[in-house]
């Protein structure tokens, strides 16, 4: 039998346009007109959809729209979206920061937020005294937060500044302190959102970690908010997508971020477009002069053999990293008609690691063939002075040397 610890039952949230509150003293009493004749709300059954790129029709807008899960203990959801899809307001009502125009939460034990820089921190008191200020609010006695106090200090690796007042802390100090009182607390529910990207590497790093403890470990539920889709793999076992407020995917991790991908990057657009037949398909990829590892000195060279000749149709490369994260692309035009070509990718580009290939060919919007997460190989013998690219989510296109038989 599941063990649900939270529960969200047709979540709806709605927002007036340009103003603070709800609206005007008229729909106020309109409201109140309806209600006390048992009838609905009115301004419930207008709103446009939360897109911010278009300009709309009504002064109202629905940032949530009938959003329903639930959550296991010990389970770690990550939530994905692209901007102005509903994410963070989804979390502020989880948090009980707002609440929900319509639907109901329900859960089970304390919620432990981390939703913006300073979130429950005053500015005024010292590091030490926002830790028993945000303990307090959990619900936790002066006793239990002492008991964690040492360990949520060294965690937050801001000891010397623990007793001077949080408005002299920069940002990410402000989170490190922030996310190790929310995490040490012992909450049933921590709820993150993107604020640990304030934090430097090592700090992302260690949160993660925590939160993988968290989870596995102590069996405590954590909600994920992240662009970061190498974090987010590694730490979420399920992914719930939303667009324009409403849910559009809901499945395990890998399947989420594979539909979040393939959906919001054009690129991933263009080369997953199956529906065109293959006219021109690939007979072989594979890297040249390659035993089982690649110095980072040297460059790449990657033969491509196709099943007929082509002449004005381009093929292409993107490499991805050990996450199947895209890290650059390089497109070469087949100026004259041939059935080989070859990539050359330039020494020192890649840092020390595993990568793998995805080669298309293609013309305009239209795709012949798409190769997916092929040629694995490795990077080993990093050079210290050079840090180029790797793990950047993205397409950055790189000037690699194409050339024919």
């Amino acid at each position: 039998m599941k063990d649900i610890i939270l529960k969200a039952e047709n979540i709806s949230k709605q927002y007036r346009l340009g103003q603070v509150g709800t609206g005007t003293l008229s729909h106020d009493l309109n409201r109140w007109w309806h209600k006390i004749r048992g009838k609905e709300n009115p301004y419930l059954k207008i709103g446009d959809t939360n897109d911010r790129s278009t300009k709309g029709t009504s002064d109202y807008v629905w940032a949530l729209q009938d959003i329903n899960f639930e959550v296991e203990r010990g389970e770690v959801l990550g939530i994905i979206g692209k901007n102005g899809a509903g994410k963070s307001t989804l979390l502020k009502i989880l948090s009980k920061v707002t609440a929900p125009t319509t639907g109901s939460i329900k859960s089970r034990g304390r919620i432990a937020s981390l939703l913006e820089v300073g979130t429950g921190f005053n500015g005024e008191m010292t590091g030490r005294e926002n830790i028993f200020l945000n303990g307090a609010i959990l619900g936790m006695t002066k006793k239990e937060i002492t008991s964690k106090l040492d360990e949520i200090i060294e965690f937050s690796g801001c000891e010397r500044y623990i007793d001077t007042p949080v408005k002299r802390y920069s940002s990410g100090m402000t989170v490190r302190l922030a996310f190790a009182v929310a995490a040490f607390l012992e909450p049933e529910i921590l709820v993150v959102d993107e604020v640990l990207a304030v934090g430097d590497a090592e700090f992302q790093k260690k949160a993660i970690g925590k939160m993988q403890d968290i989870s596995r470990g102590e069996g405590r539920t954590v909600l994920f908010v992240s662009h970061n889709m190498p974090a987010v793999r590694s730490l979420c076992t399920r992914g719930l997508i939303l667009e324009y407020g409403k849910t559009v995917f809901e499945g395990n991790i890998n399947e989420s971020i594979d539909y979040y991908l393939n959906n919001n990057l054009i690129l991933e657009k263009l080369y997953l477009n199956k529906k065109v037949p293959k006219v021109n398909g690939i007979k072989s990829v594979k890297i040249l002069e390659a035993n089982e590892y690649l110095h980072h000195s040297e460059s790449i060279k990657i033969e491509i053999r196709l099943n007929n000749q082509i002449q004005n149709i381009n093929v292409g490369i993107a490499v991805l990293n050990s996450d199947k994260v895209k890290i650059f692309t390089t497109f070469h035009l087949m100026a004259s008609k041939s059935d080989i070509v070859f990539c050359k990718i330039p020494a020192k580009t890649l840092l020390k690691g595993t990568f793998s290939l995805d080669v298309a060919v293609f013309e305009d919007s239209r795709v012949f063939e798409y190769l997916n997460d092929i040629c694995n190989f490795q990077i080993e013998d990093l050079d210290n002075d050079y840090k180029i690219y790797n793990g950047s989510i993205g397409d950055i296109k790189i000037d690699c040397k194409w050339y024919g038989n």
